[in-house]
């Protein structure tokens, strides 16, 4: 018997695939792969197999084989060939030759890598700042772009019958430098093609903030903590640092996941709204935490952080649909948005949800009140904006003058 379930359709370059032969009876005496091609057979693999001993041991009943098909080795040609396998067991028949199974598998050689052009690149960028990539790509199974290793997926322009695609990226708050910054097209035969791009990292200076945790802060938070994490062992002291520590990593972690499977349409228009209010905190803050004067632990916001008014009515910054509208540890109650593409915005903080899982928000929307539900010392709204999963600067959302030369320029010039 000869199995190949997940056979290509299509070969590349190199392609590799795997056959299962099996014959329980007799046990296997050989097996030969060859690819066909204008009646011409190349040898892919060949192996022959000890007969079983008198005592009944050894032989091989079954294996897994790998063949390895290198076109340019084989001198395959574009096109059309076939793929044959024969395998003969220890059996009797045939003047003792055994019986044979065979399988022929149709494939296409293409080896010609898929058409990628990039019509813009972001320029500059910042740590923790944002910007898009417009190309044009042909024939793919998968494309996008890699940012320091990070996937940021494109999504069709003009409602993809053009070819053309739109990647929105961004940097961690903590880029060094950029290491990698390229589009990508792999097709359905496995050809790669590879097209870099240069940005220009422009590093701001770090900010800093200090933290000062007290005794009193300790006995209102961490009873909330504890029913929603009962496994938090320790004093007051040690479950806050656990809180501001794990949970924290835990709730990054939900959130990334909530970025994974974007709206492939983008709800969003013009720039997004700021909530009216003081700033009491802004995006990448190093901040060291001290409790009766001591420094006990060191994080970073993600986020910016807005006070007016208590229980101050919370819009929604640009159009978008709610993925998530529940408790999540230091964020509290907490809302996210949509707003296609790779692009969501996140409320936290909330004393109140007024939306559920599923809506549509136009922006302007109420979706809920500030608060100081999760690790919020007083009512305020924390606010974030994130590109596939990377919490990025607000400030740049905000800005009009930045979307217009940022993304509405370029999608402008792209369309045409």
């Amino acid at each position: 018997m000869i199995t190949g379930p997940d056979l290509p359709e299509f070969i590349g370059k190199k392609t590799d695939l795997s056959l299962t032969i099996s014959d329980a009876k007799s046990g296997l005496r050989s097996i030969k792969a060859v690819i066909i091609q204008d009646g011409k057979e190349k040898d892919i693999f060949v192996k022959t197999y000890q007969n079983k001993k008198k005592d009944g041991t050894g032989g091989t009943s079954k294996e897994t084989i790998s063949l390895s098909i290198d076109t340019k080795a084989l001198k395959l040609k574009e096109g059309e060939a076939v793929i044959h396998a024969i395998v003969t067991d220890y059996s009797f028949r045939g003047f003792l030759k055994g019986n044979a199974t065979e399988l022929f598998h149709n494939v296409i050689i293409d080896t010609k890598p898929p058409k990628v052009s990039i019509i813009h690149s972001q320029k500059y960028m910042k740590p923790g700042g944002a910007g898009i990539v417009i190309y044009k790509v042909d024939d793919t199974v998968k494309h996008g772009v890699m940012l320091n290793n990070q996937f940021h997926p494109g999504f069709p322009l003009n409602d993809g019958s053009d070819s053309k695609y739109i990647a929105y990226i961004g940097l961690h708050y903590d880029t060094e430098k950029i290491t990698q910054a390229i589009v990508f097209a792999n097709d359905i035969s496995g050809n790669k093609t590879v097209k870099p791009f240069a940005p220009i990292l422009k590093k701001p200076k770090q900010k800093t903030d200090k933290i000062n945790v007290g005794d009193g802060f300790l006995s209102k938070k961490i009873p909330e903590f504890e029913e929603h994490y009962p496994e938090m062992e320790g004093d007051m002291l040690q479950k806050y640092l656990y809180s501001n520590r794990n949970i924290r990593t835990i709730n990054n972690q939900t959130i990334h996941d909530q970025c994974m499977s974007p709206n492939p349409k983008r709800l969003w228009s013009g720039q997004f709204i700021r909530m009216a209010g003081s700033g009491k905190a802004g995006f990448a803050d190093h901040r060291t935490y001290f409790y009766q004067g001591a420094a006990i632990d060191k994080q970073v916001h993600l986020g910016m952080d807005i006070a007016s008014t208590r229980h101050a009515k919370i819009k929604a910054a640009g159009t978008g649909i709610v993925v998530f509208s529940d408790y999540l540890g230091i964020y509290g109650n907490m809302v996210m948005l949509d707003h296609g593409q790779g692009l969501f915005s996140l409320y936290s903080h909330l004393s109140q949800i007024n939306v559920s899982n599923g809506d549509t928000l136009n922006k302007g929307d109420i979706l809920g009140n500030s608060g100081t539900t999760g690790m919020a010392g007083g009512d305020h709204l924390h606010y974030s904006m994130l590109v596939n999963g990377i919490f990025v600067d607000p400030k740049e959302w905000w800005d009009k003058h930045w979307i217009g030369v940022t993304v509405e320029g370029p999608l402008a010039d792209a369309k045409f």
